[in-house]
């Protein structure tokens, strides 16, 4: 693999990853609140939220490093009119913005739960402009056979998916573990003593416990309803990814000679196995994951975790070889 080009690899599948937890995690909170009081989905939805915006973080300074010169970056804000990477930045910093604002309106109860909704709809929308933005700076590239194709769009929107559904997923079951084990270690006292607190650290530990406070039955059949349905989301995505693939190929070995060596990118051990992994993750595991979730047990998800687990590693490792075959596979007509 290209190391140059490691960066992008981080920061396009870390991205495309928070955006998709941001809108499974709406869908799920548009769900549930047909059938569920306000708070019982906030405890479901809100602990996952907060874990989306360090993550991104962490993929935005990650693709910083892909600059030679970060003092240029001034200069490709500028161009949001007529330049894809210009748009990605800004709708990255854009989505980055959003979320903060809405998780601060969220731990807190700051204006009206009306506010809030509109705040977190404008973030998901400005994510998916991320993640448009993201596709379409590769397949405007017209030179580049591999990237010049529907593809591009449709596997960055898969990874979206596919990483999305599996990090809300495994994201519930640690919210599910740390409450099981708030469950056995806290005390009545500190119950009592929550509601005495009044300097700021007392009120964000005291909030910090509300949060991680022990499920109810309710709460943790909603838990493994999410989680199953999330799975399907993520194997849907998987086996659209398995199924693009030959597509990809077989376009771009009937194409001309510089097409024809992009597919050759897609032949050899590591594309195998990047298959082969994204095949165990997303589809074995997410299946095995499907049916332990109809019948785990609140007392007992530690099952349950290890295989959301297991699928959601194994899917990011599955994506990031895939996102580096993609840059690998970049050959220009005339070079």
């Amino acid at each position: 693999m290209n190391t140059a080009e490691l960066p992008m690899v981080l920061f396009t599948v870390i991205a495309q990853m928070c955006v998709g937890m941001f809108w499974v995690l709406g869908v799920v909170d548009l769900v549930l609140s047909r059938t569920r009081a306000r708070a019982e989905v906030d405890r479901l939805t809100e602990p996952v939220v907060y874990a989306i915006g360090p993550v991104l973080v962490v993929g935005l300074v990650i693709s910083t490093f892909h600059m030679n010169d970060v003092t240029h970056a001034v200069n490709v804000l500028r161009h949001i009119g007529s330049s894809w990477l210009s748009r990605e930045i800004w709708s990255g910093l854009g989505f980055a913005a959003l979320g903060l604002v809405w998780a601060v309106l969220a731990w807190w109860r700051l204006g009206s739960y009306l506010l809030r909704r509109v705040v977190a709809a404008l973030a998901a929308l400005v994510g998916l402009c991320l993640v448009w933005s993201m596709s379409m700076i590769y397949y405007s590239l017209v030179a580049v056979p591999a990237w010049h194709t529907a593809i591009v769009p449709v596997h960055f929107l898969s990874t979206t998916v596919l990483l999305g559904s599996l990090a809300v997923a495994a994201c519930l079951m640690v919210t599910a573990l740390v409450r099981r084990r708030a469950r056995e270690t806290m005390g009545s006292a500190a119950a009592d003593d929550a509601p005495q607190r009044t300097s700021f650290m007392d009120r964000v530990r005291a909030k910090a416990m509300a949060v991680n406070a022990p499920a109810s039955d309710e709460e943790w059949t909603a838990t493994t309803a999410v989680v199953r349905r999330v799975m399907v989301a993520a194997l849907c995505a998987g086996v659209l990814v398995l199924v693009s693939y030959p597509v990809h190929i077989a376009n771009l070995a009937t194409g001309n000679a510089t097409a024809v060596r992009s597919a050759e990118a897609f032949t050899g051990a590591f594309f195998v196995v990047r298959l082969v992994v994204l095949a165990v993750a997303a589809v074995l595991i997410t299946v095995v994951s499907y049916q332990v979730a109809g019948s785990a047990r609140r007392e007992r998800p530690q099952l349950l975790a290890i295989w959301v687990s297991a699928a959601f590693v194994l899917a990011v490792v599955g994506e990031l070889m895939g996102r580096a075959l993609h840059y690998e596979s970049m050959f220009r007509v005339g070079i």
